[in-house]
């Protein structure tokens, strides 16, 4: 085992005892909601995404009615998350593929994933780990921030090179619960608008920030 592999298992164990419930914080009840929500997320926080969706899914409650409907419709609702055209284009488009060509499922399998419309590794990553407990590691600007300054990765900002980085040190069964709890804690601590509270944080002895 490697430094960078044994400081990983550390910041892990640290992490869960600090946010022992962290999860997703978007909204869903069924694979195809996560799905529409995460294309949703994009430069839009979750929260407000939450608020946007109720609204979405009570007018098109399945992926055959959303498929169905107006992309200037389904635009006219999302639009509050911003980039309203290119994701009512994509979600529209991503619900035909669900509807055509996989009986309305969304499919287990992360190639396939990554051929739906407006889909990138990091959602196909969330929906491997979230909906499917399948290894996964989600690289959010918070995920990418954090392991940057903890360590684990050098210098490197590109979500997949990081992702791949991660792979290494990172035991499979860990990586989406890690990612959450990055997530977690880079709200609440280690913090990218402000300076981090490093005097608050659990990982302050072991944080490559401290050198």
């Amino acid at each position: 085992m490697n430094k960078k592999q044994k400081l990983a298992l550390e910041i892990i164990e640290r992490l869960k005892k600090e946010y022992p419930h962290s999860g997703c914080t978007l909204d869903y009840n069924e694979a195809w909601k996560l799905l529409v929500s995460v294309r949703l997320a994009a430069q839009c926080t979750d929260a407000r995404v939450n608020v946007v969706v109720k609204g979405l899914f009570e007018k098109y409650p399945g992926v055959n009615e959303l498929a169905a409907a107006d992309a200037e419709d389904i635009e006219r609702i999302v639009k509050p998350c911003g980039l309203g055209h290119s994701k009512a284009r994509d979600i529209s488009a991503c619900m035909k593929k669900l509807r055509d060509e996989y009986g309305g499922q969304v499919p287990e399998d992360f190639d396939a994933l990554l051929k739906l419309p407006g889909v990138g590794r990091k959602s196909a990553n969330l929906i491997m780990g979230d909906v499917f407990g399948k290894p996964a590691i989600v690289t959010d600007t918070h995920c990418i921030r954090l392991v940057n300054r903890m360590g684990l990765v050098d210098g490197i900002k590109e979500p997949a090179k990081v992702e791949r980085e991660l792979w290494k040190i990172i035991p499979p069964e860990e990586g989406s619960d890690f990612c959450h709890r990055l997530v977690d804690h880079g709200r609440a601590v280690c913090t990218a608008r402000t300076a981090p509270f490093c005097d608050k944080c659990c990982l302050r002895d072991v944080c490559a920030r401290k050198i």
